[in-house]
């Protein structure tokens, strides 16, 4: 997995930290070399395999953007969902399709506007005169990637249907309660630029985003590249699956199985303990956020093909899990402060463990 965009760490085997580092950030000292041990690694070899084929796949349709690519594929991996956040044309409809047909599940778009009602995302009970009863006409929700268009166009009421949707892997209506498929991945998109007429999303609803993640435009031999593939055909069309439902149930059950290291767990709660209390910030990281950073991290180790999380984990998913869930102050902002800044300045300041370890050993 390559890095992420925000921050470039230098990138270090496990050996490169010294003997007494890779045992504590590995575990092995805890696990050995346990059967356990070497079945977790052949799922995260297995895992590897799995998304190198997801990601070569996607960028068939998607050029030069592997960064956002393995970004979403962390996302799935934990189970969480992604706020794509850019211009309008810079593919995020196309990616969200292109990483459903690569998987072989079902895809919903939904474009969000100011008259979309909550029954039209969850579905509604229509009565059937033939049989003289209620029945349930599932929405667009009821499938496993959702792509949620523009979602700051609709009001505050049809975005808080999203958000049990979200959490709970579930929706109710008429006081009855399904359960989503699995898996189950809201892609929500929104323009940074035009404000006008949109309903800005509340914190408790950003909040619930595992990550966020900016496309961004390609370089220019990317677009040169993108310009001739689709000169004479459509690769979407032609895209197929190269793996199933099945096999990312699987990743998200192998990615809770990923062993932190003591060292990084501190080395990840002093970071987001730090945004609370950094000059210019009004709101820091909530424990949900810290929560979800180890599991962003534990997913990244596994499509890394490894079963233990380094530090490098932690700088590389900062940004995109933690950025927009920091409110930064007005007058911070006039000085030119934003969240992605202050983080990256935290990160700057804060002692990598490995680096701690190998002068002194475990603290």
């Amino acid at each position: 997995m390559r890095p992420g965009r925000g921050c470039n760490p230098v990138r270090r085997g496990p050996e490169e930290y010294g003997r007494a580092p890779v045992e504590l950030l590995t575990g092995r000292a805890a696990v050995g070399h346990s059967k356990g041990a070497g079945a977790l690694q052949q799922q995260a070899d297995a895992a590897r395999a799995v998304a190198e084929r997801l990601v070569a796949n996607v960028e068939r349709v998607i050029v030069g953007k592997a960064e956002a690519i393995e970004l979403l594929l962390v996302a799935l991996a934990t189970g969480g969902h992604v706020l794509l956040e850019d211009v309008p044309g810079t593919g995020k409809t196309m990616l969200a399709k292109a990483l459903a047909r690569s998987l072989g599940v079902e895809f919903r778009r939904i474009q969000f506007t100011p008259d979309l009602l909550p029954s039209d995302l969850v579905g509604v009970s229509v009565f059937n005169q033939k049989s003289a009863e209620f029945e349930y006409r599932p929405g667009p929700l009821l499938s496993n990637i959702v792509l949620t268009d523009e979602i700051n166009r609709a009001t505050p009421r049809t975005q808080a249907a999203l958000l049990e949707c979200m959490e709970e892997r579930q929706v109710t209506v008429d006081g009855v309660t399904r359960l989503l498929p699995s898996p189950f991945l809201v892609l929500a998109t929104q323009n940074p630029i035009e404000l006008e007429g949109t309903f800005p999303l509340p914190e408790a609803q950003l909040d619930r985003f595992l990550m966020r993640v900016a496309v961004g435009y390609p370089d220019g031999a990317a677009e040169l590249e993108m310009l001739g593939r689709y000169r004479v055909g459509e690769p979407l069309a032609e895209l197929q699956p190269v793996a199933g439902a099945e096999e990312v149930r699987g990743l998200q059950a192998a990615a809770r199985q990923i062993y932190v290291a003591d060292a990084v767990v501190r080395y990840l709660l002093e970071l987001v303990r730090a945004t609370r209390s950094a000059e210019g910030v009004e709101l820091g990281v909530s424990p949900r956020g810290a929560l979800a950073l180890q599991r962003a991290c534990q997913a990244r180790a596994l499509l890394a093909g490894r079963a233990f999380v380094l530090p490098d984990d932690v700088q590389v998913l900062a940004p995109p899990v933690l950025a927009h869930r920091i409110i930064v102050g007005g007058q911070a902002r006039l000085r030119g402060q934003d969240a992605g800044r202050i983080l990256a300045g935290l990160l700057a300041a804060l002692p990598v463990p490995a680096e701690a370890l190998a002068v002194g050993g475990e603290a």
